[in-house]
C-alpha cells in the first residue's frame, strides 16, 4: 500500500514527463503505426503472475468499442524456446514490453564443474543475475534487429514496497492510455455479456426467459 501511495504522489504531482506518462504515450504511438498487439516479457519467474495480472487490467479495461491493444505475455528465458522465433521474424503486429529487475533478491554464483559436459564452464564466478541479464540484453537486441519494438521499464528490486509501485504506475498509466484511444477504460460491457449469458445457461433465477433463448440459439 506504501508503494502504491508513493506512486500516486509521483503520478499526480508531476508533469507529463514521467515515466508512467511516456509508457501510456509510446504504445499508443506504436498502436496508430499499425502494431495491435503488445507482449509483455520478464526473465524473472517470480513475476508470472504480475503478468497474468497485467493481461486482465489492459485487456478489461482496453478492449472494446472494437478498439484496443492486445495484451500477451511471456516468461522468458522459457518462452525463448517456444515463442522467440515468432516473436523476431513472424507476423510485425506487435512490439514488446520488459519489465527489468534492477537489483536481485538473491546472489548466486556458478560454480566450476569437474567434468564440463555441457561446455558451461566458462561460467564459473559470475552471478546467475548476471547471466539473466545478458540473455535480456540479447534478446531485445536480437527483437529490435528483427524490427519490433522495445519498451523497458525498470523495477528497482521485488519486494512490496515494489510491487505496490509497479501496481499504481500500470493502472495509472491504463487509465491514461484508455482514454487516449477513446475508451471508458473503467467499465466492462463485455464481461458483463459472457456472466449473463452463463448464469442463464446455468438456470439462475430470474434468467428464464434468457435461458430459453440462449438454449434455442445453442440448439438445445
Amino acid at each position: 500500500m506504501q508503494g502504491a501511495a508513493n506512486a500516486r504522489e509521483y503520478c499526480l504531482a508531476a508533469d507529463f514527463d514521467t515515466d508512467v506518462m511516456q509508457y501510456a504515450a509510446v504504445r499508443n504511438v506504436l498502436h496508430e503505426n499499425g502494431l495491435g498487439m503488445e507482449i509483455l516479457g520478464n526473465f524473472e519467474p517470480a513475476l508470472h503472475y504480475v503478468t497474468e495480472w497485467w493481461k486482465q487490467l489492459y485487456g478489461e479495461s482496453e478492449g472494446k468499442d472494437g478498439k484496443g491493444i492486445f495484451p500477451a505475455g511471456v516468461d522468458f528465458t522459457t518462452d525463448l524456446h517456444s515463442l522467440g522465433q515468432f516473436i523476431q521474424e513472424g507476423t510485425k503486429n506487435h512490439f514488446e514490453t520488459f519489465i527489468n529487475v534492477v537489483n536481485p533478491k538473491k546472489s548466486v554464483t556458478m560454480t566450476t564443474e569437474d567434468e564440463d559436459l555441457d561446455g558451461l564452464n566458462y561460467l564459473a564466478g559470475k552471478e546467475v543475475d548476471f547471466i539473466n541479464k545478458c540473455a535480456m540484453e540479447g534478446t531485445i537486441l536480437a527483437h529490435v534487429d528483427g524490427g519490433v519494438p522495445n519498451i523497458r521499464i525498470d523495477m528497482e528490486e521485488i519486494d512490496e514496497l515494489a510491487l505496490g509501485e509497479l501496481f499504481y504506475k500500470f493502472e495509472f498509466a491504463c487509465g491514461v492510455s484508455g482514454y487516449t484511444l477513446g475508451v471508458n477504460p473503467f467499465n466492462q460491457p463485455g464481461v458483463e455479456a459472457y456472466k449473463k449469458n452463463m448464469f442463464a445457461l446455468l438456470g439462475k433465477p430470474g434468467f428464464e426467459e434468457m435461458t430459453k433463448e440462449l438454449r434455442a440459439r445453442l440448439g438445445k
